[in-house]
């Protein structure tokens, strides 16, 4: 059954069609103004109704980011998207700024989205806030269930060459603007690992700084419900209950995936309570006409419900070197035959960030980066926990926004000049 259930979760999307299409006729025809009842609490209960069922079978498809102008300096300027490095797991999203005279000076600024189900949307948050201070790149990771079996695997080492590949590439464009790095959450593991391969064969295109938000660096430290989890089931358990084959017609029809069905069960039994109290406000928001509290609503769980396919070999290596063997804070972990060492880590300036309330990485877990790359001058790293905050607020919200990015923006800054002070 385990390895039928894609098949049959295929089957039941199609299955419940018609009904969402009837019930989402039913919902325009309620809301009509031209319809007799439509605002009496009959016709309200309802559509409320339709509504919740539509959203609750549907599959929800990629959404977009949607930043289409910033603010510098007084000036709205226009923002277009674009895509300057492309792989089949991965393309990297520029938020190109249109200013009408000479663009100003600034750095870049990589945001390393993680893979462990959403899509890289959900840093929009992120985005936004370095949009009027830098050059912002994200990478955009592609659905594995869209990707063909003719391109190959994707695992964590692979990961990580995207990402020596991507940062030698912003390294070597000829505006000479520093190279800032931000990974967020599981991407923070690669993120740290792809730093070390570079320095340790003295890469000249190594960034200037890496920003770890609220990181599994080393589980065992404050482990979790989720780090506890992989000790106790062990990579087996994942293997046997999490893979499964994309089914037909995907393009990635017959690759092994951790299917984002799956991934947000498991994101939704963390806090059932919390997504069904959720919904049956949004019920009620319909039925009293309170549009802008639905929503919110709305936006939110579009974005929540947005999930994406992972790769067999990435999710399975990354459970068992992460956190099984705990590989990275032990030095055991090789990439490409050569062992990760994080004290060799000594000239990118390195900024942890945790969340007080944080549930998936505890405290400390990202702390101990500092602590494995103990090379790095202490005039070059910095710490900082943001009281309040769970593990979502530390890269979105209004904390993040009032507290966190201004003190990220600061450390840029600061590793500017002081490399600017040491080269002159």
């Amino acid at each position: 059954m385990d390895r039928i259930s894609y098949q049959i979760y295929e089957m039941l999307h199609l299955a419940f069609a018609p009904a969402r299409a009837l019930t989402d006729a039913t919902m325009q025809l309620l809301k009509s103004p031209f319809h007799p009842f439509a605002n009496t609490t009959l016709a309200r209960n309802l559509s409320a109704s339709a509504e919740l069922f539509e959203r609750m079978t549907r599959r929800y498809g990629k959404p977009v980011f949607g930043l289409h102008t910033t603010s510098i300096g007084g000036e709205e300027v226009p923002i277009s998207e674009e895509y300057v490095w492309t792989r089949p797991f991965c393309k990297l999203l520029r938020f190109k700024r249109e200013f009408s005279g000479v663009a100003p000076q600034q750095s870049k600024l990589l945001i390393i989205a993680p893979m462990s189900g959403h899509y890289a949307t959900l840093l929009r948050g992120t985005v936004e806030a370095f949009l009027p201070s830098h050059d912002v790149y994200v990478t955009d990771w592609t659905d594995a269930r869209a990707v063909p079996m003719s391109d190959g695997h994707f695992d964590l080492d692979d990961y990580i060459d995207y990402l020596i590949e991507i940062m030698t590439h912003l390294s070597k464009l000829n505006d000479g603007a520093p190279l800032h790095t931000l990974g967020v959450c599981q991407a923070s593991v690669p993120l740290i690992c792809a730093i070390a391969s570079m320095e340790a064969k003295d890469d000249p295109h190594t960034p200037e700084s890496m920003v770890l938000m609220g990181g599994p660096i080393d589980p065992r430290v404050n482990p979790t419900m989720v780090n506890r989890l992989a000790q106790e089931r062990g990579i087996g358990w994942f293997k046997q209950h999490c893979i499964h084959s994309v089914p037909f017609p995907n393009p990635g029809m017959g690759r092994k995936v951790y299917p984002g069905f799956l991934q947000l069960s498991g994101f939704m039994a963390m806090n059932i309570e919390r997504h069904v109290s959720a919904h049956f406000e949004m019920f009620n928001h319909l039925v009293e006409g309170d549009g802008d509290s639905a929503e919110r609503h709305r936006d939110f769980y579009d974005e929540y419900l947005a999930v994406m396919d992972l790769t067999a070999e990435f999710y399975l290596q990354t459970v068992e070197e992460v956190f099984v063997k705990h590989a990275i804070p032990l030095g055991l972990y090789r990439h490409r035959g050569a062992v990760i060492d994080l004290h060799a880590i000594h000239r990118t300036a390195i900024f942890t960030v945790e969340g007080e309330k944080d549930d998936i990485s505890g405290v400390g877990q990202t702390y101990a980066a500092q602590e494995l790359c103990a090379k790095i001058p202490a005039a070059r790293r910095l710490h900082y926990v943001q009281e309040g905050v769970g593990h979502y607020g530390v890269f979105n919200g209004s904390r993040f926004r009032q507290e966190i990015a201004p003190r990220i923006r600061d450390f840029f800054g600061a590793m500017e000049k002081t490399q600017a002070a040491a080269a002159e």
